[in-house]
């Protein structure tokens, strides 16, 4: 005797997520949900990032793919390590940090490589630097430099070194995507002493 057949149930275990949180591919989209990524046309930076991937990817670019690959790994850690965080910036102020920091790595290896007399190295990385330069807003000249940091000292009536770190806080507030702040903390060093 055959026992009576079930029916299958094609029902999908429920998803443990945080109140009003919702995954990005879910449909129906529910507005005003909070998405584990909102992408917006706001990210400017990272589409155009993409875009020099899926590039290199048909001009058989290799050496341009594999740094482009390393910048969005990069971001995607980044993202991974902002899921949690209570305040996330921007999505291109996010970009240009992550861009900024990578640059400066690079050029610490080059350093060290061209000191180790491993020039072939250093030449691998001054062109992850060039790629990843390509995505960074313009920088400042040092002229700007020099200009932001007199109009900005004149403004908090900074005098003397102990108002250094104010003077260098609304330096990065103001124009922190556009200089590299290593070499602008020298700079506002010399225009307080």
């Amino acid at each position: 005797m055959c026992a009576k057949a079930r029916p299958l149930d094609l029902a999908c275990p429920p998803v443990n997520l945080a109140e009003g949180e919702s995954f990005a591919y879910m449909t129906p989209f529910r507005p005003g949900a909070k998405t584990i990524h909102n992408e917006s046309e706001h990210d400017m930076i990272r589409d155009s990032i993409k875009a020099a991937q899926v590039s290199a990817m048909k001009a058989g670019d290799k050496p341009r793919l594999a740094a482009v690959r390393l910048i969005l790994a990069k971001l995607k850690d980044k993202d991974i390590e902002l899921r949690t965080a209570t305040n996330v910036p921007d999505d291109d102020t996010l970009v240009v940090d992550v861009l900024q920091k990578m640059v400066k790595q690079r050029r610490e290896s080059i350093a060290m490589y061209q000191q180790g007399g491993r020039q072939e190295l250093a030449d691998a990385e001054a062109a992850e630097v060039a790629v990843i330069e390509e995505f960074l807003p313009a920088q400042m000249g040092e002229d700007e430099v020099k200009a932001a940091i007199e109009s900005i000292t004149s403004e908090l009536g900074a005098s003397g070194m102990k108002d250094m770190g104010r003077v260098i806080s609304e330096l990065k507030a103001r124009h922190g995507s556009q200089l590299d702040m290593g070499k602008a903390s020298g700079l506002v060093k010399a225009a307080l002493a």
